[in-house]
Parts: structure tokens; sequence; C-alpha cells
């Protein structure tokens, strides 16, 4: 959708962002705190650079059972890494989570307000299928797992497009700044 490059505007305007997709990196990555889990719980997962994203992906896509798994290793360790990173910004008036999965997880109970980044489903499908080791195998699995982006939209306090000029994006991003910010005085 375009959550990397909106999370890199709010960054360049000063807004902390706390990325959950980095921290799942660094927790599952070499010397990582979840590695040892991991391996217990899904052997033949890890490797030398510590878990081996391709091979965990194929041991729980399509597996709900397995999903879940994962999902009570990793969830825990993620909030803690977001508490940490909340904590080191108690001064900051705003501060950007990019978490996949928000609503269907319910973090979007634990945020002031929603900013939703959403294209095109065929811009989103030609985008995800142009990173490395995706098939549309593995897209539509991710899919499935998501809610539905018109249902996102719709429960979103803003939608930042990512399917127009860069321009367009960035004066989204400033809007939410502006709205969110607390008043000056």
């Amino acid at each position: 959708m375009g959550k990397s490059t909106v999370a890199a505007m709010f960054a360049a305007e000063g807004v902390p962002v706390f990325d959950a997709d980095a921290a799942v990196h660094r927790l599952q990555g070499p010397g990582g705190r979840l590695v040892a889990a991991i391996a217990a719980a899904f052997p033949g997962t890890i490797g030398a650079d510590g878990v081996d994203r391709p091979a965990l992906a194929a041991a729980v896509l399509g597996d709900d059972a397995a999903m879940k798994r994962l999902e009570a290793i990793v969830h825990p360790a993620v909030a803690g890494e977001r508490a940490a990173f909340l904590a080191a910004h108690a001064d900051a008036p705003l501060v950007v989570f990019d978490v996949p999965l928000l609503f269907e997880t319910g973090g979007d109970r634990h945020v002031d307000a929603v900013a939703v980044v959403s294209a095109a489903p065929e811009v989103q499908r030609a985008r995800t299928l142009a990173r490395p080791g995706m098939t549309a195998a593995k897209f539509d699995a991710i899919l499935a797992r998501q809610l539905p982006d018109a249902d996102k939209r719709a429960r979103a306090t803003y939608v930042i497009a990512t399917d127009v000029p860069l321009e367009r994006t960035r004066a989204a991003v400033r809007h939410v700044i502006a709205c969110m910010a607390p008043p000056a005085g």
C-alpha cells in the first residue's frame, strides 16, 4: 500500500515512528530474543541469520493454528518494544505506529486515531508482487488474513492515498500532523 513511504514522510516531518515490522525483524534476527522460541515451535525455520522468514511463512501461512502459535510468541514481544518506544518518546506531541494488521489484532483500540494508507487494488498487487520472494499465492494468503481495504478505510480517522503523486501523499501526511498536533500555547 505504501506504508513505508508514508512512515518515512511522518519521520521526515519530525514525528517519531514505531515500525512494528522492523521490531519483528530485530527480534527474529541474529541473536534476537524470539529465535529460540520460534525454533522450538517451528523446527527447521532457523538459519545463520536468525529466523528464515520464507521457511517460517511456509510453516504458518494457511494454517490458522500455526499462525496463532506464532502470534502468541511475537505479539507480546512487539508490545514490549512498542511500550519502550512510547516511554522513550513520552514528550513527543505525536507518535506514529506503523503496524500491519492493526484492526485485525484490535490495536486500533489503543490509539487516538488511525490513518489508513491505501492504494487501488491493482497498484497494491503490482507493488507487492515486485518484492523479492513474493508469489501470487503468498500474496493471496496474506490478503485473506486482512480486513478488506474498503473496511479499513471506513474505520479510519484519516485515509492517506499512495496511488497519487507523492506531493499529494505528503500533503495528506502534513494534514494528519496538523489535525493531531496539540494546540500551541
